[in-house]
């Protein structure tokens, strides 16, 4: 999430309330958060010099508007750049597409190669099992279970596949020079 508000605060900077209307406008379509998660990652890049408070507003509630530092700028680029990592494919993959636009043009096709990469590492790894599992005998109590959890297995197949997929036309379609 910390990388999330960097990139909303990279597009602007923003208050608290701008930040929870910009992830319910947009980046809930890959990122649930709520107040309350939103407020503790604001607290953690603070202290961590990623961002600062830029300006008070005048009146009743004296709203902070967050800004990025120089090294909240580096450390958004080295998370764009940098290998995706964590169980949560989707998320790492969209919430890095969602941003690429802020991202020197030269630098957006390195990191869509390198979201394909991890699709197909993780579908290899996921056939690898479909494989492995047509090796094992099931008891016959265990079959109605089997079947649904091996259909639970295709349908992530069939997802990544479709995943990787369009990557790979996103990026014939927008980044490779022929296009």
């Amino acid at each position: 999430m910390a990388h999330v508000i960097l990139g909303l605060l990279l597009i602007a900077p923003q208050t608290f309330y701008d930040l929870i209307k910009g992830f319910e406008a947009g980046v809930a379509l890959f990122y649930s958060a709520s107040s309350g998660s939103i407020k503790r990652a604001l607290d953690s890049l603070l202290a961590r010099g990623l961002i600062e408070v830029a300006s008070v507003e005048a009146g009743g509630r004296g709203r902070k508007v967050y800004r990025l530092t120089d090294a909240g700028r580096q450390e958004f680029r080295a998370w764009m750049t940098g290998e995706l990592t964590g169980p949560d494919l989707e998320t790492a993959a969209l919430s890095r597409l969602y941003f690429l636009g802020l991202l020197e043009p030269a630098e957006r096709l390195p990191v869509l190669r390198r979201i394909t990469a991890r699709i197909e590492t993780d579908l290899a790894a996921l056939s690898a099992l479909d494989k492995h599992l047509d090796t094992l005998d099931v008891a016959e109590e265990h079959r109605d279970l089997v079947t649904h959890q091996r259909a639970t297995l295709d349908y992530g197949i069939a997802s990544y596949r479709f995943t990787l997929d369009w990557f790979r036309d996103h990026i014939d379609r927008h980044e490779t020079p022929d296009h």
